[in-house]
């Protein structure tokens, strides 16, 4: 029997910068980014390209 994997998937670059009042450069994202992807988050939700800069 294998075990089970579970997936992670992050929206935190996108759900974040849906707050209001919060914005982030683009420095802080891939940053962030980096980060996540350290901590093997499977799947990250960057946001929508026309909805932030």
């Amino acid at each position: 029997m294998q075990p089970r994997r579970i997936s992670i998937f992050d929206t935190t670059l996108r759900d974040g910068e849906q707050s209001p009042g919060a914005s982030l450069y683009p420095e802080e994202k891939v940053r962030i980014a980096k980060q996540l992807a350290k901590l093997g988050v499977d799947t990250i939700e960057p946001g929508f390209p026309a909805s932030s800069a």
